[in-house]
């Protein structure tokens, strides 16, 4: 992240000097306020949008996690439009047009679990590096040795439930009924 702080200003500057060579100082002064003044008024557009979808979640008694989230890209992004500088620029639109907010605000969840949470594991049922059949032909699946999953001792490698792999790289099917319990009292 510090690193950022040294090769964005510097990167800033030479995209500035490289356009006002090809397009001339004014130009590129007059380009850059234009730009500010848009992305004023697109913050000021969005963000009235995601604050009045904010409250009407909340008034609705829903849970606002992808309005808020929203509302962190329009702030993040506003403040990279009035940024003077080409590339933060492009970053600020990107947080902050309806198009595409979704890709950013799918990158920021992405970059914020991963934070948090460390790397994910694989999704149950998809294959390792190694292959269908293992580390090295090893014949065992790929979640051979792991520990239960989430419905106690059937999950992968923990226990002869359904989802656990036989050698055939396949989950165990088991054939039954589904019953409901029976009420409380």
């Amino acid at each position: 992240m510090g690193v950022a702080f040294l090769v964005v200003p510097i990167l800033e500057v030479a995209v500035i000097i490289a356009v006002g060579r090809v397009i001339g100082a004014w130009p590129t002064v007059l380009l850059l306020l234009a730009e500010s003044a848009l992305g004023a008024w697109l913050v000021r557009r969005e963000g009235g949008r995601t604050w009045g979808a904010l409250s009407g979640t909340l008034r609705g008694g829903g849970m606002p996690s992808r309005q808020l989230v929203d509302a962190a890209l329009v702030l993040v992004g506003g403040t990279l439009l009035l940024t003077p500088g080409f590339v933060t620029d492009v970053f600020g639109f990107f947080c902050l047009l309806p198009v595409t907010r979704p890709l950013a605000r799918r990158l920021l969840e992405r970059v914020v679990t991963r934070s948090l949470l460390g790397p994910m594991p694989p999704a149950w049922g998809s294959r390792t590096a190694a292959g269908p059949r293992g580390p090295a032909g090893s014949g065992e699946g790929a979640w051979s040795g792991g520990s239960a999953g989430p419905g106690g001792s059937a999950g992968p490698g923990g226990g002869a439930g359904p989802g656990r792999h036989e050698g055939n790289g396949r989950p165990e099917v088991v054939r039954g009924e589904v019953v409901d319990p029976p009420p409380e009292r």
